[in-house]
């Protein structure tokens, strides 16, 4: 991001952003962050570490879980995705982010 205030902002909402990002299906990390990067026209730009430390954070709290697949011989990734109970807090950080923006709208008009 650009200005320090708009990463503040960015910041808060990773692991939304990680929870949407899973809820197409299972992800690796380069995955991810090469997706982030293209929706936001690369206003936001994950760094690998960041995302690592996030997600293992969602699988810590049991939000995610993760395997490695890939060919039995040659490079393997690890995929991430969503639990049911991800799944269910992904359900309440959209509507949490949802009140919070209309909130901001009504204070900004």
């Amino acid at each position: 991001m650009q200005e320090a205030s708009s990463k503040g902002v960015a910041t808060g909402s990773y692991d939304l952003v990680a929870l949407h990002m899973l809820s197409g299906g299972p992800a690796y990390v380069y995955e991810m962050i090469r997706q982030i990067s293209e929706l936001t026209n690369y206003t936001v730009c994950w760094r690998e570490g960041t995302a690592y430390r996030l997600l293992h954070d969602l699988e810590r709290r049991g939000l995610v879980r993760s395997a490695w697949q890939g060919p039995s011989e040659g490079r393997q990734r690890r995929y991430y995705q969503l639990t049911a109970r991800g799944q269910r807090a992904l359900r309440q950080r959209r509507h949490q982010w949802r009140d919070f923006r209309d909130t901001l709208d009504k204070l900004l008009e």
